[in-house]
């Protein structure tokens, strides 16, 4: 018809000739090697469907309903700037239905000045939040006999349970670091005898090898974070923030197991009911999409960096780098089968 304009799709408008111009040009650079093919995945175009903005993947974890299987693993805590860290994550996991470690909650057991910086349960609704404390501290309320402070602190934070961070490597590199007098298996075993919430245990860098993830199956706790090799190293952070040169420690901030690691012994044991989050050295979205497969168990992908930036600049910033973060996440569940022999 006369007057009628031409549509976005026809042959000759402005955005259908600039990409075929852009073909043209681009191509020359746009050739892969074949050894830069990923071997993990079997690729299948035939059955998929781009995602719709409202699509999900349904999860559970330790009881709760996910709308995605992410989890915002531990962060930060106990200075100015957590505050609004701490509450955009959990809008975050709030209007996504996501489960939130919080960061270190340690300064909650001495003064409530800085409670606002981690009471976000009113940003999540009913979704999972867990308070964190490290090992040193639980030992040291062990041996003064005042667990009961660790229980009021996650009442007080109305949270769902507690995350026990286990940091040897970090609390030898850190100035003034604290020493474990105690075996941690002991002092945990202790503490879960007169627990009413659940428990998680992470490492923060290291990850753990066969006989610790064993160790920690036996015990009546909810599940493990992996917390492993690979991503954020905190031993590493710790020598960065020290003036001596620790030449004889520094070997120890490459010992470790990486998740690729930790997810086959956890496959080789028996679980007993544990439910896991997978975190440290996952670079993209497909690296958790692998380790989600390939683990047997219940788990959830944890991430903490990635959010970390986005976090401190507004919500917006954050929920859409959460929106691009789950959308590949749906391609790739949508479009990759992880390989038998992987």
């Amino acid at each position: 018809m006369m007057g009628m304009s031409k549509t976005p799709y026809s042959p000759d408008s402005f955005e259908v000739s600039k990409r075929k111009m852009d073909h043209i040009t681009l191509t020359p650079k746009s050739t892969t090697s074949v050894e830069t093919v990923d071997m993990r995945f079997d690729y299948e175009p035939l059955f998929f469907t781009h995602p719709g903005d409202h699509e999900t993947w349904q999860s559970t974890f330790l009881g709760f309903e996910f709308n995605f299987p992410f989890w915002v693993s531990s962060m930060t805590g106990g200075i100015e700037k957590s505050h609004l860290i701490n509450q955009n994550l959990a809008k975050l996991c709030g209007e996504f239905k996501l489960g939130m470690g919080l960061g270190s909650c340690r300064s909650l057991l001495d003064s409530k000045d800085r409670h606002a910086d981690f009471a976000v349960r009113k940003y999540l609704g009913k979704q999972p939040l867990f308070a964190n404390i490290g090992y040193a501290q639980l030992e040291e309320l062990f041996q003064a006999n005042k667990f009961h402070l660790l229980h009021e602190m996650v009442d007080s934070l109305e949270a769902n349970g507690l995350i026990i961070h286990l940091n040897p490597l970090q609390e030898w590199f850190q100035p003034k670091g604290d020493k474990f007098k105690l075996s941690p298996l002991n002092t945990i075993k202790t503490f879960l005898e007169n627990v009413s919430y659940p428990v998680l245990i992470k490492e923060v860098g290291q990850g753990m090898g066969p006989k610790s993830l064993k160790a920690l199956l036996d015990l009546p706790i909810a599940g493990i974070e992996l917390g492993a090799f690979g991503g954020t190293n905190f031993s590493l952070l710790e020598s960065l923030r020290s003036s001596e040169e620790a030449e004889f420690k520094k070997p120890f901030i490459h010992v470790g197991h990486s998740a690729h690691e930790m997810v086959e012994i956890l496959n080789a044991l028996p679980t007993k009911g544990k439910e896991f989050i997978i975190s440290g050295g996952m670079k993209t979205i497909l690296d958790g999409y692998e380790l989600k497969t390939k683990l047997s168990a219940p788990s959830v992908i944890g991430m903490a960096s990635t959010f970390l930036g986005p976090a401190q600049k507004n919500y917006e910033t954050l929920r859409e780098h959460f929106l691009q973060m789950k959308e590949a996440l749906l391609v790739a569940k949508k479009i990759l089968n992880l390989k038998e022999n992987q």
